[in-house]
């Protein structure tokens, strides 16, 4: 990767294949402060069922932070998400066996002809639309177990599933209405055309699923996580690892985190020089945990003020969120609250640690649970308490919530904001939450 001009606006609508890593070629170099736009086209079922992809997102070529250092973190102040697609297709997956290798998300293979990651073509829609351009078989690795096909309302943020009618009709302007972009290589999962639970509303709220930092090894964008990552290891493809240990190298930009939303800020480790700050897989909604492991996956934009803060090396992502996503627990003290805090502190001779900040912790692991001790960990590194401390004042004011099964969480507390200051965090602490 090269070094580029420095510009204070950013823009990038060009992709990976799939991979993120230091072997990506530059979409530019932001200034320290500056601002980037993204345009992204939709994450997992497109290039899911796209043959050719290396990995399960199409995110975008990494972006260069000036003054980005190996030992620092990148602060990504999210300003605006916003949705261009007019309708998606989505479900829990089923997988053909026949037309992979180790992994369905990553080693393709036709399974007539045997090419390996092949150029594919569509003809007509449904699930054996996508042909290898090779021998016409059906080249996908992916079915739906149970999809559905949700139209959008962007007005009054709504969406609904339609019956099989609604998902045909779409289903033959796919491109169009899944406002592919045109760098996107991959083919709009609204071929496949599922009518799963027609007449369901859903409310809408967008948000990025995969966002962060370049890795300092290449490997498919959707397994740059803890859990995800399990299935490289011991894999007989380009991308395989051989340890748990190799696993470390992630940054953990795969999170499908719900509350990385417009206004939340993500500060996420810097782990190549340059940074490498990328942005895939828009999601229009989901729940908390993800629990079909897809969700609606959609085009849009992404407007973020990214920020260099020095020293601060971080093992991962660490998220502040908008007040409003924060248990109840974990958020910011009133005047009030203080007040009583000191009143109490006076009664029983108790200095009051009334200067605090929410923080969540991100950790990702094969499990919730071994997600939830890689957080502890981070967390100890991180604030320099032991697991003990970290476990009793994530208790006492914060708790643990699930980003994604089976295994990405968000560890909050409230930390002392002296603390924070130490370590770096203090002002994107301050400037988050108005304190």
């Amino acid at each position: 990767m090269s070094q580029q001009g420095v510009q204070e606006e950013l823009y990038v609508d060009e992709y990976t294949l799939g991979l993120v890593g230091p072997d990506q070629e530059w979409a530019g170099t932001v200034s320290d402060g500056g601002t980037v736009e993204t345009y992204t086209p939709p994450g997992c079922w497109g290039p899911m069922v796209t043959p050719s992809f290396r990995g399960g997102h199409e995110v975008t070529r990494p972006i260069r932070v000036e003054g980005a250092e190996v030992g620092d973190a990148i602060a990504i102040h999210i300003r605006d998400v916003s949705v261009t697609s007019m309708a998606t297709s989505t479900g829990s997956m089923a997988e053909r066996e026949e037309a992979f290798g180790d992994d369905p998300f990553v080693d393709h293979r036709c399974p007539e002809c045997g090419t390996t990651w092949p150029d594919s073509v569509v003809e007509g829609t449904g699930e054996d639309a996508i042909r290898c351009a090779e021998c016409g078989a059906n080249a996908s690795s992916f079915g739906f177990e149970y999809g559905y096909t949700v139209a959008f309302d962007h007005e009054n943020a709504v969406g609904l599933t339609l019956d099989e009618e609604g998902a045909h009709a779409l289903a033959l302007d796919a491109e169009r209405v899944m406002d592919i972009p045109e760098n996107s290589r991959q083919h709009p999962i609204l071929l496949y055309e599922p009518d799963g639970m027609p007449g369901t509303l859903g409310r809408l709220r967008p948000f990025i699923g995969n966002i962060g930092t370049t890795p300092p090894v290449t490997m498919p964008d959707s397994h740059n996580a803890g859990d995800f990552g399990q299935s490289l290891i011991g894999a007989d493809h380009d991308y395989g690892v051989e340890t748990e240990a190799d696993l470390e190298k992630r940054t953990d930009g795969h999170m499908d985190i719900p509350e990385v939303r417009a206004g939340a800020t993500l500060i996420c480790p810097v782990a190549v020089d340059g940074g490498g700050v990328y942005v895939g897989d828009l999601h229009a909604n989901q729940g908390d945990g993800e629990l079909s492991l897809h969700t609606t996956d959609v085009s849009g934009t992404v407007t973020m003020d990214v920020e260099v803060i020095e020293g601060l090396d971080l093992d991962g992502p660490v998220l502040l969120p908008n007040e409003e996503d924060l248990p109840f627990i974990s958020r910011p003290y009133s005047d009030a609250e203080r007040e009583a805090g000191t009143d109490l502190g006076a009664e029983h001779g108790v200095d009051v640690e009334s200067e605090t900040a929410p923080i969540q912790v991100v950790g990702s692991g094969a499990t919730v649970n071994d997600a939830t001790q890689n957080a502890f960990d981070r967390a100890g590194t991180l604030l320099d308490m032991t697991e003990g401390e970290i476990r009793a004042r994530c208790t006492f004011t914060g708790g643990v919530q699930i980003g994604r099964l089976p295994g990405v969480v968000q560890l909050d507390m409230l930390a002392p904001l002296d603390l924070l200051d130490d370590r770096g965090l203090g002002d994107a602490a301050r400037e988050q939450y108005g304190l």
